[in-house]
């Protein structure tokens, strides 16, 4: 049922009180479990894009998705400025919406502004793997990027660990200065900033890779074994090594075979299907095991599902519409 009042808009400064880094978790264990039942519908294709060019520098992506255990059906657009100096993908700058509608009317619902869930699902899909691939007590955690992701990824697995020691890296030095600073007094144990990425990964128990380099960052010798490494985009860990690990595991295959450096990688011959362990959903739904050996070193990489997206927007939606939050706008009926 539709509301007479409108469509409700969630904006940004809502949104950070009515999704807590547990409830990003939950939410994407429980998509997985959707796509484990075959009830989630995508769009075909699964994604379009538009790169304006002529000194605009800007892209637009679109995508869309019918959850049918929800209901829901949303579209999620997001545009941001690259010029290959400046890129606002990961900031508040760019523009970030998905559109909410009722699968049996067609009516308009919600316009949720997906910032937060955006930058907390980009971590919370892959770490949430960590229930059935992580190491059983990791003590050390290297995070080789310290942004959106880096810091979103230390959220997450926080809330999962005790660590006794984390460790990170970035191109600046005072940026990882002041990181380790920070969260060293709000987690209350040695976050200690590494000048160089093998510093940083070597010898962790979980390491993170969540930069916007597109060149690649960490090597698979320095990954000592019963590591898990969790790469949040492009070429965290360098493709030759991904066929040396136990296992691999990915949020989707299909999805990831739409991003250029993924599908690089398995037509230049380093990686394939026959040699990937398992998509995410298989592990949650217990279709596959997950770690089977204290020793293993098993990789989790994710490119990010829109159902997970389109279903954060949906909890988003009915959190705000219980504590009578957001705002009304009119529709054309």
């Amino acid at each position: 049922m539709t509301d007479k009042r409108g469509v409700l808009f969630v904006p940004y400064k809502d949104t950070l009180g009515l999704l807590s880094v547990e409830d990003a978790m939950r939410v994407c264990e429980d998509v997985y479990l959707m796509h484990a039942r075959g009830s989630v519908v995508l769009s075909n294709p699964p994604s379009f894009k538009l790169d304006v060019a002529d000194g605009f520098n800007n892209r637009w992506h679109v995508k869309s998705v019918f959850l049918k255990d929800v209901p829901t059906t949303g579209v999620r657009v997001y545009n941001y400025f690259d010029d290959g100096v400046r890129n606002t993908v990961g900031g508040l700058d760019c523009t970030r919406y998905i559109v909410l509608s009722d699968p049996n009317s067609g009516a308009p619902v919600a316009i949720v502004d997906e910032h937060w869930s955006y930058a907390i699902r980009s971590t919370a899909a892959a770490t949430i793997a960590c229930k059935w691939v992580g190491p059983k007590q990791p003590k050390v955690l290297g995070l080789v990027g310290i942004g959106t992701m880096g810091t979103n990824a230390l959220r997450c697995l926080s809330a999962m660990y005790k660590f006794e020691e984390i460790r990170c890296t970035s191109r600046r030095q005072e940026t990882r200065a002041a990181f380790a600073q920070k969260w060293s007094r709000e987690l209350g144990i040695p976050v200690v900033a590494k000048e160089t990425i093998e510093e940083v990964v070597r010898g962790a128990d979980i390491a993170v890779g969540g930069t916007t380099s597109g060149d690649i960052v960490s090597r698979e010798p320095w990954l000592k074994p019963g590591c898990t490494f969790i790469s949040l985009a492009r070429r965290e860990l360098d493709p030759a090594g991904w066929s040396k690990l136990d296992k691999v595991v990915i949020d989707s295959w299909d999805f990831n075979m739409l991003q250029r450096e993924f599908k690089r990688m398995v037509e230049g011959g380093l990686f394939s299907h026959r040699q990937l362990y398992g998509e995410i959903h298989e592990l949650v739904s217990g279709a596959k095991k997950g770690r089977e050996r204290d020793d293993e070193r098993i990789l989790i990489h994710t490119t990010g599902l829109v159902s997970q997206d389109v279903a954060l927007a949906h909890f988003l939606y009915r959190q705000a519409l219980d504590q009578g939050l957001g705002i009304w706008l009119p529709t054309a009926h």
